[in-house]
């Protein structure tokens, strides 16, 4: 099923003009959304009510008229991009190119995002074509609320991290340990390292792919975005934080576990305890109409109840809450709604994840993170993976 695209008509309706454009490559997921298609270089498509072009280079142009969902696929030796270059030049011919393709779609007038480039929203100006900044970022925001095939697609990318989670654990828990590290069956210390090439391995096998992954310990868990080095603390707290993608819908999930092999101190069981309650506290607030605010405000109130600071009371701490309790997932890992502070409505059809977290420096941290899809009367967990401390 095709993605609604009546929140973007009216959108171009209520700015004045005719449609919509980007100029990028594969790295713009609103682009792949809104034409179907994506290339390593930079391609040009535009939508309008009445009909979507793509403008591609020869070597895509098989591709993109099998893959793009557009009414139009057009190259630019179409528009006699050599031709122009002997008369023009290349950088006068790119421009005509451009110009004839929109005004062959319609397009007088568009708007596009933040991501547009500026050399070429300046060509289609010198060519009396206007062009408006989109400040709401509307694709954006209509990427925020999925289809099912859209939140299948998460599901199937979470199965493939529950799998890599479990080969993580497997190793972590299952580890021997020595003079204060982690040891594999092979007498060799368990790294960070190692484990994350085994989670990678395992995302392979099952359709997805991630370039890297977190997997930190001890002292490192403290800094929440530390990939981690070296080998794996005994005793102490290890944060595993698993983010894929399919390589196939191009979807993401989103996951983290804390495990321990050993006997973790009192105070990394109290914060393990507190996530724990604050996790639950955010889940039992999620329901369309809620904001993301208010679910972050839920996480917050149990970490204040404890005595743990958190950065939104105190932007400058470096202990406790540091970081927001959740995220949109979907094409990109991080996008629309924010579960923080000033995160709009929630509404049915939002993939959000929630991770609350706490973390003390030169000790470490401990985070736990489901995804979750809104529903019409709340939500429902996409993760099936058991949480737990210790064995």
């Amino acid at each position: 099923m095709d993605p609604d695209f009546s929140q973007l008509d009216e959108f171009l309706e209520d700015s004045g003009v005719d449609g919509y454009a980007f100029h990028d490559d594969d790295s713009n997921s609103d682009l792949y959304y809104l034409a179907g298609f994506d290339a390593p270089d930079p391609f040009f498509a535009v939508y309008t009510p009445a009909q979507t072009g793509v403008l591609v280079s020869p070597l895509e142009y098989g591709r993109a008229s099998k893959a793009a969902r557009a009414d139009v696929v057009a190259r630019h030796s179409d528009y006699d991009l050599q031709t122009k270059r002997e008369e023009y030049g290349p950088r006068a011919a790119k421009e005509r190119v451009l110009a004839e393709f929109v005004a062959d779609l319609g397009c007088e007038s568009l708007a596009v995002g933040e991501r547009f480039p500026v050399g070429t929203a300046d060509a289609l100006r010198n060519h009396e074509i206007t062009v408006e900044p989109d400040e709401d970022n509307v694709v954006e925001d209509i990427r925020a609320t999925k289809t099912e095939a859209e939140i299948e697609h998460v599901r199937e990318a979470q199965r493939a991290n529950e799998a890599a989670m479990a080969r993580a654990e497997e190793l972590i828990r299952g580890a021997d340990r020595e003079d204060g590290v982690l040891v594999r069956d092979d007498g060799q210390p368990l790294t960070s390292e190692y484990v994350r090439q085994e989670i990678e391995i395992e995302l392979l096998r099952h359709g997805c792919a991630l370039d890297d992954t977190i997997v930190a310990g001890g002292a490192q868990a403290a800094d929440a975005h530390e990939r981690g080095s070296g080998p794996l603390p005994a005793d102490d707290p290890v944060v595993v934080d698993i983010f894929p993608r399919s390589k196939d819908s191009k979807y993401h999930s989103d996951m983290t576990r804390t495990f321990a092999n050993g006997d973790p101190s009192d105070a990394h069981r109290e914060r393990y305890a507190v996530t724990r309650a604050a996790f639950e506290a955010a889940l039992d607030a999620i329901e369309p109409g809620v904001t993301g605010e208010a679910v972050n405000q839920a996480v917050i109130d149990v970490f204040d109840d404890h005595g743990y600071p958190n950065v939104f009371a105190d932007p400058d701490t470096e202990s406790g809450f540091i970081h927001s309790t959740g995220h949109g997932v979907g094409l990109d890992v991080h996008e629309m709604p924010a579960v923080s502070q000033g995160g709009d409505e929630l509404h049915a059809g939002n993939v959000i994840t929630i991770e609350p977290g706490l973390y003390e420096p030169g000790e470490g941290g401990v985070r736990i993170e489901d995804i979750v899809v809104v529903t019409e009367d709340g939500y429902e967990n996409l993760t099936d993976y058991e949480i737990a401390l210790t064995d």
